[in-house]
């Protein structure tokens, strides 16, 4: 008989999005006169930019004509967006990236989830706390992370960087070392940085250890202040201990339209073997590549035209943000996040948990939010807030919370 990968069934509950879109449609179907307002799923609202519009357009019109259509795209992506990202993204900061170490691919979360599958299961990944789901529960899958305890949602094997208001919710180097480091900076929830001087700290750290870190630059398009880095390749070193994951849906609107990329240096090895190899050859297995289409969207965005639209675009969510984080400053609320990046990060107030404070928004003043217990267990009792409403939605939404 035919088995199962047992490491599934070690996996508490349902994914943290899932479990709110399955609450927020119940409490809706029990509510219909209710307007709800999601500020929960970091999921943008404002359409696609003219020129990737114009961009999307013109493909389509080459893939209705022999002479321009594409099938499969290669390996890596095309080589047009590859050159054109290590160009713009990299070279214009004085990172060494070259296009044959970029891999485009629909999106930063599958790539999150799929990068550790070339890293062997005895290693012990270390991650900070609250953190992007996504981490811990594919590692899990993978039979990385040991035994669940319930009563304290931790993982045996995983070694967790407390990110509290007492660090400015930045981690710690770990006393316990690691083998595979996740960092996402600016941070999903919490909308924390660090400076270019301390992430230099971690990739020194790193290659001192013999470990690699995943570095998750998804936010980086909104980045307003001028020691933190866009790229963990900023800093010296980091091409021989670190994978950046890089995402076009929350800089360019890409959440429906699917693209992504990683880098992985050819300098990056595990003794004689590069990790560049290994990717290459788990992408070039399993993935048959983002379309045409999406791919000529990207390089759109790269444009004169894309760069100054999205800027606006850009602005438009961090002038959300800034109302919620003055907002919620003004009754009482504490608060942090919304300056280098679109999420708020709160406490829950009166002693409530993150799921209770949850309940108590939707039912109350019918506003989604997501409880920071999902990302951890130092998320308990806090609560994220998104900046990718709109503007109209959010006004309201701060205005209901301060009214409680």
């Amino acid at each position: 008989m035919f088995q199962i990968n047992e490491n599934y069934l070690k996996l508490p509950g349902s994914y943290l999005f899932s479990t709110i879109g399955k609450k927020v449609n119940a409490y809706a179907a029990a509510h219909p006169d209710a307007k709800i307002i999601r500020l929960g799923i970091g999921d943008v609202t404002q359409p696609l930019a003219p020129a990737i519009i114009e961009a999307l357009h013109k493909a389509v019109d080459e893939m209705g004509a022999a002479e321009t259509f594409r099938g499969y795209a290669p390996d890596l992506g095309y080589e047009f967006l590859r050159s054109t990202i290590a160009e713009y993204d990299y070279k214009a900061r004085g990172c060494h990236v070259e296009a044959d170490e970029i891999f485009i691919s629909d999106g930063a979360k599958s790539d999150s989830g799929n990068i550790q599958e070339i890293f062997g299961t005895g290693n012990r990944i270390a991650v900070c706390d609250p953190v992007y789901p996504v981490y811990v529960d594919s590692n899990v899958m993978a039979g990385r992370t040991g035994t669940y305890d319930p009563d304290k949602e931790t993982w045996s094997d995983v070694i967790y960087m407390p990110c509290v208001a007492e660090n400015g919710f930045a981690p710690e180097l770990p006393k316990e070392t690691p083998d595979m480091i996740y960092l996402c900076f600016p941070n999903n929830p919490t909308g924390a940085t660090i400076t270019k001087a301390q992430l230099q700290e971690w990739v020194d750290y790193a290659n001192k250890v013999g470990a690699v870190i995943i570095y998750d630059a998804a936010y980086e398009a909104y980045i307003s202040e001028a020691d933190v880095p866009h790229s963990i390749y900023e800093c010296e070193g980091a091409r021989t201990c670190a994978i950046e994951l890089r995402s076009f849906s929350k800089n360019a609107g890409f959440t429906g339209v699917r693209l992504g990329f990683t880098v992985v240096p050819r300098d990056l090895k595990c003794g004689d073997v590069a990790l560049h190899g290994l990717w290459a050859r788990r992408h070039g297995t399993k993935f048959n590549g983002a379309p045409y289409i999406v791919q000529r969207a990207g390089e759109a965005v790269y444009s004169e035209a894309g760069k100054a639209q999205l800027k606006q675009q850009v602005a438009y969510y961090m002038n959300n943000a800034r109302y919620i984080l003055t907002g919620l400053r003004e009754a009482g609320y504490t608060v942090s996040g919304g300056v280098n990046a679109p999420y708020i990060w709160l406490k829950a107030p009166k002693g409530m948990t993150s799921w209770e404070f949850f309940d108590y928004l939707l039912e109350t003043v019918h506003v989604v939010g997501t409880p920071g217990a999902g990302f951890g267990p130092s998320g308990e009792t806090y609560f994220r807030l998104t900046a990718f409403g709109s503007y109209e939605n959010t006004v309201e939404a701060v205005e209901r919370i301060k009214n409680i």
